[in-house]
């Protein structure tokens, strides 16, 4: 809802530009050709770092998009791995087994609620702890045991620190206010220049207009794949969903 809001702003600010632009129009005795080539010039400059800053931030943003996909599939893999490690000791870890299971399939319906009107909750709960206390206290009999407790709990902790990482990154990567406002004057500054030469007809408003569409769009993109795990871009729950099939095999 957040980028929604944002890129909407965004189009109505560029676009109300434009027709400004259009409004107060440039007086005749001002249109020579030296006046028309400082404005080009000036759009031109104002443009570029216009799309230096975009591409900036949609690399950013893709990158962190996919750092998080890349986090949910090793994720995982772990919850598989530790289910099988923890059926390697033997069958006196059936109990954790399933309270592990368990764990899994509250955190899949935490961070993908099945109610559109719940929030994705990415803050990890506390009964993980629970489950590295478990595994601390069983006691092996022989060496095959001692390696697969060692294994299980290591890789539980590891997994619970991605989890808190993947909280702590989801809370701080987002787009600075400063520099979306910086970003914003820019493209309505251009677009007012676009509106002080063009004629106030229909086709030149429509094409304004799906170019305000275009770089708002750009916008919403961006801010979209900062927050994977809600709205139109989300991360699909696939990976924790085939983990926990094959946690009941």
């Amino acid at each position: 809802m957040h980028s929604v809001v944002v890129s909407s702003i965004i189009f109505v600010s560029v676009f109300a530009a434009a027709i400004l632009g259009m409004i107060v129009r440039v007086p005749e005795s001002h249109i020579g050709s030296e006046a028309k080539e400082v404005v080009r010039l000036s759009t031109g400059l104002v443009a570029t770092m216009a799309a230096l800053v975009l591409g900036m931030l949609v690399s950013s943003a893709k990158a962190s998009y996919d750092a998080r996909k890349n986090e949910v599939a090793e994720m995982s893999y772990d919850v598989v791995a530790i289910n099988r490690l923890l059926a390697k000791y033997g069958p006196e870890t059936a109990g954790i087994r399933a309270e592990f299971r368990q764990l899994v399939e509250a955190g899949l319906d935490r961070i993908w609620p099945n109610q559109a009107s719940r929030q994705a909750e990415l803050r990890p709960s506390d009964y993980g702890e629970s489950l590295i206390d478990q595994i601390e206290l069983l006691a092996p009999t022989n060496d095959r045991q001692a390696v697969a407790k060692a294994q299980a709990l290591s890789m539980v902790i590891a997994l619970r620190q991605t989890q808190w990482l993947l909280f702590l990154k989801a809370e701080q990567n987002a787009v600075p206010l400063p520099l979306l406002l910086v970003l914003a004057a820019w493209l309505a500054a251009i677009f007012l220049s676009f509106g002080l030469f063009a004629a106030p007809n229909s086709t030149t408003i429509a094409t304004l207009a799906l170019s305000a569409i275009a770089v708002s769009s750009a916008i919403f993109i961006i801010l979209e794949m900062y927050t994977p795990f809600s709205g139109v871009l989300r991360i699909p729950p696939t990976p924790i969903l085939e983990a926990v099939k094959q946690m009941g095999r």
